[in-house]
C-alpha cells in the first residue's frame, strides 16, 4: 500500500507544475472508509492551462509505464482529464479540476441552483455542484496560494438553498413513476428500469440533501440513505428489492412501479412539503 511518505512526495511535486494550485485527497481515503486495497484520489486542481506534458512525465514516471495525462475536456465536458497511476502496488488516480469551473459551481451550490449533465461513467449524469461536494468532503493536502481553503469555507456547510432545490425536484421522481407505469403495460423492463432506477436515485439525492450530506456521485448513494437518521425505514433495502426483481412480464413490472411509488411518496413524507 502506498506510503503517506510516498504521497506527501507525489503531491509536492504536482503543485510544481505549471498551472497547478493545489491537490485534494477524495474518495473513501478522504472518508477515513478505505480499505487497504482502495484507490487513491487526488483532484488536481488548476488554473489557466495546466502543463498536461510535465504531467504526462510525472505520471510515467511515478507508474514505471507510460500514463498519458490528456488536454482539460478529452475526458468529456464535465471530468477534464487525469491519469491511472499504480504506485507501490496502490491504484492512484489524478482528477484535472479547473479551480474557476470549482468557484463557479460552488457559487450556484450556495444559490440552491443545480443540474445533472451527461457524462461518461455518471448514468444519472454529473451533478455539477459536486465540485463543491468534492472540495467539501475532501482533505486539502497542498495549497499554497490558499485558494482551496477559501473556497472550501464557503461550501463546508451544505446550503440550505441548494437543499430546498434538491427536495424540490422530487415532482420528477412522481413523473418517472407515472411514465413507468406505462412502460409496464407494454412489458418494456429496459425502460422501466431507467425509469424506475432515476427515480429512486431523485429520492436517494433530497435525502441526502435534507440531511445535510454532500454527494459527489451516485456510487453507493442508495444504500447510504440507510445511515442517514431520518430516512424512511428500509428504503435502501425495498429499493434494492424491487429494481432487483423488475422481470419482463407486465406483471412483474407493474409490481416494481408500486414499489417505486411507494417509496417516493414514503420520501415525500418524511420531507414534508417543501
Amino acid at each position: 500500500m502506498i506510503t503517506d511518505e510516498t504521497l506527501r512526495r507525489m503531491v509536492d511535486e504536482l503543485t510544481g507544475v505549471h498551472g497547478v494550485l493545489g491537490v485534494v485527497l477524495g474518495g473513501s481515503r478522504a472518508r477515513g472508509d478505505a480499505l487497504p486495497t482502495s484507490d487513491v484520489d487526488l483532484g488536481v486542481y488548476y488554473q489557466g492551462v495546466p502543463d498536461t506534458a510535465e504531467l504526462t512525465r510525472l505520471a510515467s514516471r511515478w507508474s514505471g509505464r507510460d500514463v498519458a495525462v490528456g488536454e482539460p475536456g478529452t475526458w468529456g465536458p464535465w471530468v477534464d482529464a487525469g491519469g491511472w497511476l499504480e504506485v507501490e502496488g496502490t491504484a492512484v488516480d489524478w482528477i484535472l479540476r479547473d479551480v474557476d469551473r470549482v468557484a463557479a459551481q460552488a457559487d450556484r451550490a450556495i444559490r440552491g441552483e443545480f443540474a445533472f449533465h451527461s457524462q461518461a461513467g455518471h448514468p444519472l449524469g454529473f451533478l455539477d455542484v459536486a465540485y463543491a461536494a468534492e472540495l467539501a468532503t475532501g482533505v486539502v493536502l497542498a495549497d499554497p496560494a490558499g485558494r482551496l481553503a477559501s473556497l472550501r469555507t464557503a461550501v463546508t456547510a451544505y446550503p440550505l438553498a441548494l437543499r430546498d432545490a434538491m427536495v424540490g425536484a422530487l415532482w420528477e421522481a412522481d413523473f418517472l413513476v407515472g411514465a413507468a407505469e406505462k412502460g409496464a403495460r407494454r412489458a418494456d423492463t429496459t425502460y422501466v428500469s431507467l425509469a424506475l432506477a432515476r427515480a429512486v436515485l431523485l429520492c436517494a439525492h433530497a435525502l441526502h440533501s435534507d440531511a445535510g450530506r454532500w454527494v459527489t456521485n451516485e456510487k453507493g448513494l442508495v444504500p447510504a440513505v440507510a445511515t442517514l437518521p431520518a430516512a424512511p425505514e428500509g428504503f435502501s433495502r425495498d429499493a434494492a428489492l424491487a429494481l432487483g426483481a423488475l422481470g419482463a412480464t407486465e406483471e412483474s413490472l407493474t409490481a416494481a412501479v408500486a414499489a417505486v411509488a411507494r417509496l417516493v411518496g414514503e420520501t415525500r413524507a418524511v420531507l414534508g412539503d417543501r
